[in-house]
């Protein structure tokens, strides 16, 4: 395992845009939420560009990537916000330069595709955390989600308990591994792929937002087909953000699917698409308990 360094003030990091181009106001207000962090934010020279060529659209993402990565003064990458295409820029990706130069990547949503192939293809440990426009902007930011970049700066251990969400037992039992995991679409998108998470003795967290119940029991199925859950020694739902009519739908799809799992259950955590969007490390050690139910995690930076 590799754990990047932590952030200090005055530390520069950079926001690129790998799965698409953010809203330029809320953008700069979260820019501001970063400088008040103490950081120096520098931008992705693509950030904004908009083509109707995809492919070269593509590479330009890419290219931002790397060279945040291989800027010696940068310490964190952070994206900007989700939107679609990163499954098709992970095998343009040069992983030698990004496990030679390990640093803070943050990220989730569309993001979680890169997280998971950065993290299998590098060891580096990456972050499924609140995004730089869709999240830090004045109208979606909370405080608990700006103290979500705190563990950045102090290397502390981080407890997830009923202070920071309403977590509620589905299955109860003890289990510890790695984190891994992030968007139940993304997840299931990577079946059968080089950058598929490794499971094998892992806490796994699956979020998702706006998909019908009848789509997360789908995707739910595809993952126990493909063996996902076969060693897994935990699973943590976080939001799943639904229509109202489909919320009571959702809840019986997720309680008769993990009925009868052999692994510990716990559903409700704050992450993924929703507020409070708490920081979670991919690739540490994590022990997941239900009486009460509380997710224990390693820091993610020396």
């Amino acid at each position: 395992m590799i754990k990047p360094s932590a952030l200090q003030e005055g530390d520069r990091v950079a926001v690129i845009a790998p799965a698409g181009s953010p809203d330029k106001e809320h953008y700069i207000q979260g820019k501001r939420v970063l400088e008040k962090m103490g950081l120096e934010v520098v931008l992705g020279r693509h950030v904004f560009d908009v083509e109707e060529d995809l492919t070269a659209l593509d590479k330009k993402r890419v290219a931002d990537l790397h060279e945040a990565f291989c800027d010696p003064a940068i310490r964190g990458v952070f994206c900007a916000n989700g939107g679609f295409g990163t499954a098709k820029i992970a095998p343009m990706i040069d992983y030698e330069k990004i496990q030679s130069n390990p640093k803070i990547f943050w990220g989730y949503s569309d993001i979680t595709y890169l997280l998971n192939a950065i993290q299998k293809s590098t060891d580096l440990v990456t972050f499924h955390g609140p995004m730089v426009a869709s999240d830090l902007n004045d109208e979606q930011r909370t405080k608990e989600t700006e103290s979500s970049f705190s563990p950045l700066f102090t290397k502390e251990i981080i407890t997830y308990d009923s202070h920071k969400s309403a977590l509620t037992t589905l299955v109860h039992g003890t289990g510890e591994g790695h984190l891994v995991g992030g968007n139940l679409t993304l997840l299931t998108n990577g079946l059968g792929t080089p950058y598929q998470v490794d499971t094998n003795g892992a806490i796994l967290l699956i979020e998702e937002v706006g998909e019908p119940a009848f789509l997360v029991d789908l995707k739910l199925t595809h993952l126990k087909q493909a063996g996902v859950f076969d060693e897994v020694q935990g699973v943590v739902l976080g939001s799943f953000q639904v229509e109202s009519d489909e919320g009571l739908k959702l809840r019986k799809v997720l309680q008769n699917f993990f009925a009868h799992a052999s692994f510990p259950v716990v559903e409700n955590f704050h992450f993924g698409h929703c507020q409070p969007n708490y920081g979670v490390p991919i690739g540490v050690n994590a022990k997941l308990t239900t009486s009460p139910p509380q997710l224990v995690v390693d820091s993610g930076v020396l």
